[in-house]
C-alpha cells in the first residue's frame, strides 16, 4: 500500500492528526489528513443514502426510511453534525455510499481511506438475526464509528443499572465521573479522553486488512485484537504491550 487518507470527525473527541502521526511511525505508506468526509466528498444524494442506510428495528434485517422529514433530518446533520444522533446506520452501505464518493482516481486499494465518523453504525449478524454495533467496518473505505467506540463493545452490567437509575431519576445519563465511581470495571463513555489512543488501534487494523487480508489478532492484548466487551477494549489498546510477538516485528518502530 502507497497512502493512507484519515478524514477528521469535527465533533468527536478524537484527535485525527495524533493518530496520523502514531500511524506515520508504524507503517511504510504515507499517511495524511483531510478534513471531514461528508463535508468534502457531499453531494446532493448523501442525505438520502443515509436515510436509506437507517436501521429500522434491532431484529429486522430491512433498512431505510426515506419519507421526507427523515431525508430532511439527514440533510441538516450533514450540514450540523453536531445535530446528529441516536441512529443506527447500517456499516456495508455506508460504506458503500462514501466509496462511490471517494475521487475515481483514489479508488485504487494502493490508497486508503478512513474516514472518522460521528455516526454509529452495525452489521447484520445471520448468526442471531439481530443488527451489532461496531467501532470499525473494513475495506475501501474503511469506516471507524467514534460513538461505536463507547456504544459497540458492552460494558459492565453495573453501567447499565446506573444508567437506568438516573433515567428513572429524571436526570438522564449520569456523567463519566460518576459511572466509573460507581461501576466496577474498565470502560469507555462519551468523550473520553482516552479514545485518541483507543481510536488508533482501529485504524491500524483497518490498514492491516487491506495491506495483509488478515482481518484481527486472536492476542487479548494486541492492537488488532477485536474484543466484544469494553475491558477487552481497555487491555488491547491501552495497556501495554502495544502488539503480540507476531505483529510487533511489523508494527514496534
Amino acid at each position: 500500500m502507497e497512502s493512507v487518507t484519515l478524514y477528521r470527525a469535527p465533533t468527536a473527541v478524537a484527535d485525527t492528526d495524533a493518530i496520523a502521526d502514531w500511524l506515520d511511525a508504524r507503517i511504510e505508506a504515507t499517511v495524511s489528513v483531510r478534513d471531514r468526509f461528508l463535508s468534502l466528498h457531499g453531494d446532493s444524494e448523501l442525505a438520502e443514502s443515509f436515510a436509506e442506510a437507517r436501521v429500522l428495528s434491532p431484529y429486522d434485517r430491512e433498512t431505510g426510511n426515506t419519507m421526507l422529514g427523515i431525508v430532511r433530518y439527514e440533510e441538516r446533520a450533514l450540514e450540523s453534525p453536531e445535530r446528529a444522533g441516536g441512529v443506527i446506520y447500517d456499516g456495508l452501505a455506508v460504506q458503500q455510499a462514501l466509496h462511490e464518493r471517494i475521487p475515481e482516481s483514489e479508488r485504487s486499494l494502493d490508497h486508503l481511506h478512513v474516514p472518522l465518523l460521528d455516526r454509529v453504525v452495525g452489521t447484520w449478524g445471520d448468526h442471531d438475526g439481530r443488527w451489532h454495533k461496531r467501532v470499525n467496518v473494513l475495506g475501501q473505505p474503511a469506516i471507524v464509528s467514534v460513538p461505536g467506540l463507547y456504544e459497540a463493545p458492552a460494558k459492565p452490567e453495573q453501567y447499565y443499572k446506573e444508567q437506568q437509575k438516573h433515567a428513572l431519576l429524571g436526570g438522564g445519563a449520569p456523567p463519566r465521573e460518576v459511572l466509573e465511581n460507581e461501576v466496577e470495571g474498565e470502560f469507555l463513555v462519551e468523550d473520553d479522553p482516552r479514545t485518541t489512543e483507543a481510536i488508533k488501534g482501529y485504524v491500524l487494523q483497518a490498514y492491516h486488512y487491506l495491506d495483509t487480508g488478515e482481518v484481527f489478532c486472536d492476542e487479548d492484548t494486541c492492537r488488532l485484537h477485536n474484543p466484544h466487551r469494553q475491558p477487552g477494549v481497555v487491555a488491547a489498546q491501552l495497556r501495554a504491550p502495544e502488539f503480540c510477538p507476531e505483529h510487533a516485528e511489523r508494527y514496534c518502530p
